[in-house]
C-alpha cells in the first residue's frame, strides 16, 4: 500500500503540496489528475524518496520513506519502475542496451540471462526485432513502450507512470492505455497514473485523485469523480459532460 499522510511541501514562496493525504491499495491503479503546475508529478518524486515533504509522511507498505538514508532508500527503488513523461531513454544506447541498462549495472546476471530477460519483455510489449534500433529511429509510440519495457524488465512491485500518453496522437494514445491495461493485468502491480488527460484517469484508474493549486479537491471511483457537485470538477470534466451530450443528441 502507497499513503501520503497530510503531506505540505512549499519551495520558496509557492505551496506545491498542502495537507495532501490519500492511500492506494496493493494492486490497484490510482490516476492523479488535475491542471499543469498543481503538484502531481511532486508526488511520484515523494514516493520514489527524491524529495521530502516539509510536514507529514509518505509510507510504502507501512514503511515511513521520509528521511530516510539513501541506502535504506535504494531497495525500495528497487522495486518500483518509473515511466518518465519524456522516456529518459539514452540516445547513445540501443533498444536493447536501453532496456537491460539497469541489469548491467547491477552486474548480479550473465549477458545471456540480461538478454533473456530484455527479450522476454520486449515480447510482451509486441516490440519485434528492434533490439538494435536507437531511440532516435523509432516513433513517439515506439519510445514509450522501450520506456514501459525499461520499468518492466525488473518485475516491480510498484509502477509510477509520469503523464504516459502526453504528446501522442489519439490512436498512440489508446495503444498505450491498452497496454497499461495489459501490464496491470500481468504484473498485478500498485500503479500510479499521474495525467492531465481525462481519457487516462477515467479508463485506467480503479481511483481517482483530482489536484487543483496543490490540494485536494476530490478522491474516490469514476462515479464517485463524474457526480461529484465541486465546481472545478465540473470545469474540469466539461468536455466529457459536453461530448456525452452531443453523442445523446445524434444517436
Amino acid at each position: 500500500m502507497i499513503q501520503l499522510h497530510n503531506v505540505s511541501l512549499r519551495i520558496g514562496s509557492l505551496q506545491i503540496l498542502d495537507n495532501v493525504s490519500l492511500s492506494l491499495e496493493k494492486g490497484k491503479v490510482g490516476a492523479i489528475l488535475g491542471p499543469s503546475g498543481a503538484g502531481k508529478s511532486t508526488i511520484l518524486k515523494l514516493i520514489l524518496g527524491l524529495w521530502q515533504p516539509d510536514e507529514g509522511c509518505v509510507t510504502i507498505d507501512g514503511l515511513d520513506i521520509c528521511h530516510l538514508p539513501e541506502n535504506e532508500l535504494l531497495p525500495i527503488r528497487r522495486k518500483m519502475g518509473m515511466i518518465f513523461q519524456g522516456n529518459a531513454l539514452f540516445d547513445s544506447l540501443n533498444v536493447r542496451e536501453n532496456v537491460g541498462y539497469f541489469l548491467y549495472e547491477e552486474k548480479k546476471l550473465s549477458e545471456k540471462e540480461i538478454a533473456d530477460k530484455v527479450a522476454e519483455v520486449l515480447a510482451f510489449l509486441n516490440l519485434f526485432n528492434i533490439e538494435h534500433m536507437y531511440p532516435d529511429e523509432l516513433s513517439g509510440g515506439m519510445k514509450k513502450r522501450v520506456a514501459i519495457a525499461r520499468a518492466l524488465v525488473f518485475n516491480p512491485e510498484i509502477i509510477l507512470y509520469d503523464e504516459p500518453t502526453a504528446g501522442l496522437d489519439p490512436i498512440n494514445s489508446k495503444s498505450i492505455r491498452d497496454l497499461i491495461k495489459r501490464v496491470q493485468a500481468k504484473n498485478k502491480a500498485t500503479s500510479i497514473v499521474v495525467t492531465h488527460i481525462m481519457n487516462d484517469a477515467i479508463e485506467l484508474g480503479n481511483q481517482i485523485t483530482l489536484l487543483q493549486e496543490g490540494k485536494i479537491i476530490e478522491n474516490g471511483s469514476v462515479r464517485d469523480i463524474l457526480n461529484s457537485e465541486h465546481e472545478f470538477v465540473k470545469d474540469f470534466f466539461y468536455e466529457i459532460f459536453k461530448d456525452a451530450e452531443i453523442l445523446k443528441k445524434n444517436t
